[in-house]
């Protein structure tokens, strides 16, 4: 099970920092992945990361701007989101899974979105 919690509203150029709580059977997962999805839009990948070792992977879009770490004593993933633009306004999805992927068929796990506004 995936709880993710962090979004809110932020002016442009500000900073959020959004986790994602696994609990239960967490020694199956191997990755895991940021989405999100605005309205009207196909669900995006954002960032990812192994669950053990330091790979991580971005989207062009957040790269140099978004940062995804691991608490692996806390089984929590966060992703630390600086320079906020108005376009990165949408629900963002915490997903796992036992492949590192850019695809949401990739993920077998979902938490439940969290919605970020940035407004301008």
């Amino acid at each position: 099970q995936l709880q993710a919690s962090g979004g809110g509203l932020v002016q442009a150029g500000g900073s959020l920092t959004l986790s994602c709580a696994a609990s239960g059977r967490t020694f199956n997962i191997w990755a895991v992945g940021w989405f999100r999805q605005a309205p009207g839009e196909e669900r995006e990948f954002v960032a990812g990361t192994r669950w053990s070792g330091s790979y991580t992977y971005y989207a062009d879009s957040v790269k140099g701007r978004f940062t995804i770490s691991r608490d692996n004593a806390k089984n929590t993933v966060h992703l630390q989101m600086n320079s906020l633009k108005p376009e990165d306004t949408a629900v963002y999805y915490c997903a796992a899974g036992n492949r590192l992927g850019v695809l949401p068929y990739e993920y077998s796990y979902w938490g439940q979105g969290t919605q970020v506004t940035v407004s301008s």
